[in-house]
Parts: structure tokens; C-alpha cells; sequence
């Protein structure tokens, strides 16, 4: 059965522009060998890392979005772990349909007038004013 995924991955900031095209187009043949399809493929770029990882302070970023199985992920997540570029990747399985919330009913204009006009009088307490002479 088919499922939606995302993945990130992060190398190493100093590689050279050929490097990462190797790497990503082994990535992608990962995902294309074992009938995945891809939805989406972004370059995120270079950023700050929350914490050091293996001495490096910053990484660049990959996102993919792709539709196929579950061996496919144990395959990829393989493979990322036995490149010594890749420094961290995660997975993800997103949830196959996305369903909004539920909007309240609209009232129709005569009803909300009169029922805010019900509450306001319920509500508010009657004001009392008391004078103390003394």
C-alpha cells in the first residue's frame, strides 16, 4: 500500500556542488528504483544548526515528499545512515487525508440580534445606586 512521506536530510556544509548533485541524485534513485513517486523535492540550503552535530555548526537542508511503501523508507533511511556526508535525516509518514475544522453554524442576522439581546439583559446585573448621608 502506497503511503505519503516526508524526509529531510542534512549533509555536511562544505561540500562542493557536485558532491551534493551525487548524493541527491542517489537519493532520488533510492526512491525511483523502488517505484516511489515524488511529489516534492526542495533544496533548503545552508543553515544554523540547533546544536553542533560531529563538529559542524551549520548544514544544508533537504526536503523530500514522496508517495511509496514502507520497505522503501527502511531502504532509503539505510542507505542515508551508511553515507558519511549525510549527518541526520528523519522520516515521516503524513496522515493520508488532511480534514479542517469544522465551522460553527452561521446565524442568520434577525436570530443572532435577538439571541445577543437575551443574553445581554440575562447577563448584565440591574444597576443599584445606593447614597449614604452622613
Amino acid at each position: 500500500m502506497s503511503r505519503m512521506y516526508e524526509t529531510i536530510y542534512i549533509v555536511q556544509p562544505d561540500l562542493g556542488d557536485e558532491e551534493i548533485k551525487a548524493l541527491s541524485t542517489k537519493v532520488q534513485d533510492v526512491i525511483a528504483s523502488m517505484n516511489g513517486d515524488f511529489k516534492r523535492v526542495e533544496d533548503w540550503g545552508t543553515r544554523k544548526l540547533a546544536y553542533p552535530i560531529n563538529k559542524n555548526p551549520r548544514g544544508r537542508y533537504f526536503y523530500l515528499r514522496f508517495d511509496g511503501d514502507s520497505g522503501l523508507i527502511a531502504e532509503l533511511e539505510r542507505r542515508l545512515r551508511l553515507d558519511d556526508k549525510v549527518i541526520r535525516y528523519q522520516s515521516v509518514k503524513l496522515e493520508t487525508e488532511v480534514v479542517a475544522p469544522a465551522a460553527a453554524p452561521v446565524k442568520s442576522a434577525e436570530e443572532g440580534t435577538e439571541e445577543v439581546a437575551a443574553e445581554a439583559a440575562t447577563e448584565a446585573p440591574a444597576e443599584t445606586t445606593t447614597t449614604v448621608e452622613g
